[in-house]
């Protein structure tokens, strides 16, 4: 993120932003290319030039891969490998350490250096693609991505040698996230990161490790560099340790176990982030008249998310309300002046400030008006910080289509004139549901195509790793992968496996054995997608197509929208397929059908 600072604006003139490239090929480690590594200024003194070690004591080797493609913005890498290197120079501890650059860095030029130098810390410089992965180089020094998960296997191989990884990218959090289950110490930016801050982070890192310090100071010493600057970039770096996991393992399970129902509280230990979504959300909060949507099936988090939006906004002194639509009585839901009353009562209560919907609620001006007015006269002047309102399960009003759309429309109306209204500026939503949007919206007045989308994704298997071992137990990558095979990764039906095994109720070959019955921990969770399915004769047959086959297939656009809106279901191109083999196995079983 571009610093706001206006001596942080005058030093940072680079983002090392997140790229997104649909058109550059995703490599793995293995594409054959190559690339001559020049010097561009002398480093002879100070940098091993071969594999192997030419220094009489053994030194530790930090190697520093740098891309920085034609097609991608300037950054002063240089500048960044200049500054480490003099600043270890200089360090009490500067004969311990042997830095081996290499710049224009292809995906086969990475994998040839960890194997030629084997490096104990490994630097990245560059660009970040966010989940699509880190930006070397090809043959023609254009932007090539490398997948987190080709990462993740290759520093897999190298974990009894690499002991820190620093990837200097933006939004490099994902990776970090994945890579930590390999390596002991790996850092990684959940944000955007200008040249300044990064350059800064990096000497303060490298400073301490010259004074001795662990990679744990280091990473608080790389942070305060960044602070000392004034540069408010110093939250971006996260570091992710596996030293401290075995440590927080140990205190989990000295903990009682959660039992995985309805939202995640703000101070569970079992909530696990998807990076970049929370850090995205934070972001979008800041902005004036900011606007989220969250869309995901039932229990894949989307509450538990919103509620930490709202805290994070709490934090920064704005003003919440909360508001659950699961909570209007029918008798709200039978006119639109009589739901925007509840709304507007509601919304007051949440804030804590006294109704005065009689002060606005008369003369023949229409429903929204008054509506509007509440708002604009009442609660966005008593109120001078922001407010955030959050809307949940939003479904509910989907079943009113006569509402929905004036509602709907209303609040989309709210979002335009924020853009130009420093009183609407104040207003920040966050909007919760689980269906797709079938009623019939103008797309000029639907809240539901402008603002920040997050569709919740699944856990990946690194988190699924994170959750067990939270939960105190030890499993090999085997085992979690088998976990991953039967439900997904979906939050709820992990947290469920992990929760009953933990507390000592069944062993995993017991509850393979049982989960796909409604006997098992499951069952109410099954029986309810049944019942739902069973009210609609086109969807259940839509439903059978999908599971008598292991292969994506093409059911139509409605039928497959509403089934992955269940969570039964996943895309793979504009087909789908069963979401989990819990689901497969339980409705062939309960529907007669024949896999």
């Amino acid at each position: 993120m571009v610093a706001t600072n206006p001596i942080a604006n005058a030093q940072q003139h680079t983002i090392r932003q997140k790229i997104t490239l649909d058109s550059v090929k995703l490599a793995d480690c293995e594409n054959p290319t190559n690339t001559a590594l020049t010097l561009p200024y002398n480093r002879q003194k100070f940098f091993g030039q071969q594999p192997q070690n030419n220094f009489k004591k053994m030194k530790k080797k930090i190697l520093i891969v740098s891309a920085n493609p034609k097609n991608t913005d300037r950054l002063r890498l240089d500048e960044e490998v200049r500054e480490i290197q003099a600043g270890l120079e200089r360090s009490k501890k500067r004969d311990e350490f042997e830095i081996i650059p290499k710049f224009a860095v292809r995906p086969q030029d990475l994998r040839r250096a960890l194997l030629d130098y084997e490096p104990e810390i490994v630097h990245f410089s560059g660009h970040g693609a966010s989940t699509q992965g880190l930006v070397l180089e090809n043959d023609s020094g254009q932007a090539q991505l490398v997948s987190t998960e080709a990462l993740t296997r290759l520093f897999g191989l190298f974990q009894d040698k690499v002991e820190c990884v620093l990837m200097n990218a933006c939004y490099s959090e994902v990776q970090a996230q994945a890579i930590f289950q390999h390596i002991d110490y790996v850092v990684g930016m959940n944000q955007e990161i200008g040249d300044e801050a990064a350059i800064e982070f990096a000497v303060g890192f490298y400073d301490a490790l010259g004074a001795d310090k662990s990679y744990e100071v280091a990473y608080e010493f790389g942070c305060i560099s960044i602070d000392l600057k004034s540069i408010p970039e110093s939250s971006a770096p996260v570091l992710k340790t596996r030293k401290n996991i075995v440590k927080k393992i140990q205190l989990i399970s000295a903990l009682p176990l959660e039992n995985p129902e309805g939202q995640v509280p703000l101070e569970s230990a079992f909530y696990i982030e998807r990076s970049p979504v929370e850090s995205d959300c934070y972001e979008e909060m800041l902005k004036a008249g900011g606007l989220i949507r969250i869309k995901a099936p039932r229990q894949m988090g989307k509450s538990s998310l919103m509620s930490r939006v709202l805290n994070y906004a709490s934090q920064k002194s704005y003003q919440t309300a909360y508001l659950n639509f699961q909570s209007a009585d029918a008798e709200f839901l039978d006119s639109l002046d009589m739901f925007l009353q509840w709304f507007c009562a509601s919304v007051t209560d949440s804030l804590g400030l006294p109704d005065k919907l009689d002060d606005d609620w008369k003369g023949v001006l229409g429903s929204k008006n008054k509506c509007t007015n509440y708002f604009q006269r009442y609660l966005l002047k008593e109120i001078d910080s922001p407010i955030v309102l959050g809307l949940d399960e939003v479904d509910e009003v989907f079943k009113h289509p006569t509402i929905a759309t004036d509602f709907f429309g209303l609040l989309r109306a709210w979002h335009e004139r924020a853009k130009n209204d420093a009183v609407w500026k104040k207003l920040r939503l966050v909007i919760v549901h689980s269906k797709e949007v079938y009623i019939p919206l103008n797309i000029n007045q639907s809240p539901f195509n402008v603002g920040l989308p997050v569709e919740l994704p699944e856990l990946n298997q690194a988190q699924v790793q994170d959750l067990v071992q939270r939960h105190g137990l030890i499993w090999t990558n085997s085992q979690v992968e088998d976990l991953i095979d039967l439900v997904g990764g979906h939050p709820y039906l992990v947290r469920v496996a992990l929760y009953e095994i933990a507390r000592g109720r069944m062993t995993w070959k017991q509850l393979q054995e049982i989960v796909p019955t409604e006997a098992g921990p499951y069952g109410d969770h099954l029986r309810r997608h049944l019942l739902n399915l069973q009210g609609d004769e086109n969807l259940l047959a839509a439903l059978k197509q999908v599971m008598i086959t292991d292969k994506a297939v093409d059911i139509g656009t409605v039928e497959a929208f509403k089934l992955r809106s269940m969570g039964l279901v996943k895309f793979k191109g504009n087909d789908v397929m069963p979401f989990c083999k819990l689901y497969q196995i339980y409705f062939c079983e309960r529907l007669k059908l024949e896999n």
